[in-house]
């Protein structure tokens, strides 16, 4: 069987050192609510209807398969740009293909409770599906609650937050309860059992992934350099996949990096793909060579290798504090984690 995962492994540093005030976060789902911000505008003509839909403690998947129910459609007719939170209000975008098919009542789904709830907000038709990865971003109102602690110091670490961004750290719900998808992911990358379940196996893959990229992160944040761009550096464009590299003599690259349109970037690994070079790469080699069972796992399992930002500018950042209440509201990219943002201001429970 495999080694427990290390502890120091799944403990990753703080820009701005631990927070010094705690608090509870969801203390109920409308303290957490999320907008998703599309990538595109529907066409109003097509095959495939668009539906536009808050949900209250409802899963993304669940409420899928129960859209393609209503409107007889197998499964796979429905897709949506992303994952939202269950214990949440969200709002988010589903496509169904509707090709040769009558269009049900949509109202019909619509329910009101204390628990499960559902309002659908927009139902208007659009050419082509939504694919996966297909948003700009999101935008989130979150409620902290019995704030106990420096409230002062949590007045400055907004406005650190707000300047410098946070690092962008893979959410530990990537990870599954208890880190349990990095211990299935373990076995599954040392050929220990199979998973025929496909998506279940891209949450374990997703995890080995993203395990290794918060490491090379906070080792980046222990020295300093999560924010700074160093010799040999792949550079990402904001919001982007597209990674370049660094060039000293252009000057205009300063600017930009101030400016939150490029940042360094660390690895999402596997096959092939562009590597950094120089001190850059002497900050994740020693990482990588000590996870090069789970770097070989990947790269069997078939993944290509990418870059992500190592960086996450949170904008829009407004908050006020009243008594022991927080109450923050701001937009991140794609892919980004509200909880990446509220670890550095507040301890959460």
């Amino acid at each position: 069987m495999s080694t427990p995962i290390p502890e120091s492994w799944l403990a990753w540093a703080y820009a701005f050192a631990a927070p010094s005030v705690s608090g509870v976060m969801r203390h109920s789902p409308e303290d957490f609510f999320v907008d998703e911000i599309p990538a595109f505008e529907p066409d109003g003509e097509g095959q495939h209807v668009l539906l536009h839909i808050e949900k209250r403690n409802s899963n993304t998947d669940w409420l899928a398969k129960q859209l393609a129910r209503h409107a007889g459609v197998k499964p796979s007719a429905v897709s949506y740009a992303g994952l939202k939170d269950r214990n949440a209000v969200t709002r988010q975008w589903f496509s169904l293909d509707m090709a040769g098919a009558d269009e049900p009542d949509w109202s019909v789904l619509e329910s009101e409770g204390e628990g499960e709830s559902l309002r659908i907000l927009q139902a208007v038709r659009h050419r082509r599906k939504i694919r996966r990865g297909a948003l700009r971003g999101n935008r989130f109102r979150l409620r902290i609650r019995e704030l106990e602690g420096d409230i002062e110091a949590l007045r400055e670490r907004l406005a650190q937050v707000a300047e410098q961004g946070v690092p962008n750290y893979f959410g530990e719900q990537r990870f599954g309860h208890g880190f349990g998808n990095l211990e299935r992911a373990q076995g599954l990358l040392a050929g220990e059992f199979r998973v025929k379940d496909r998506h279940k196996r891209g949450l374990y893959l997703s995890a080995a992934r993203s395990l290794i990229f918060n490491r090379v992160l906070s080792r980046r944040v222990e020295q300093g350099s999560w924010n700074c761009l160093l010799p040999g550096e792949r550079v990402i464009l904001d919001g982007s996949e597209r990674h370049f590299e660094y060039d000293p003599a252009d000057s205009e690259l300063v600017g930009r990096l101030a400016k939150f349109d490029i940042h360094p970037s660390g690895p999402l690994w596997g096959r092939k793909g562009w590597h950094p070079e120089g001190e850059a790469l002497a900050v994740e080699t020693p990482l990588l060579e000590e996870m090069g069972a789970w770097c070989e796992g990947l790269e069997r399992a078939g993944l290509d290798y990418a870059r992500r930002a190592l960086r996450l500018a949170v904008r829009e950042l407004e908050w006020s504090i009243e008594g022991d209440v927080l109450e923050i509201a701001f937009a991140l990219n794609a892919g980004a984690y509200a909880t990446t943002v509220l670890r550095e201001l507040v301890d959460c429970r």
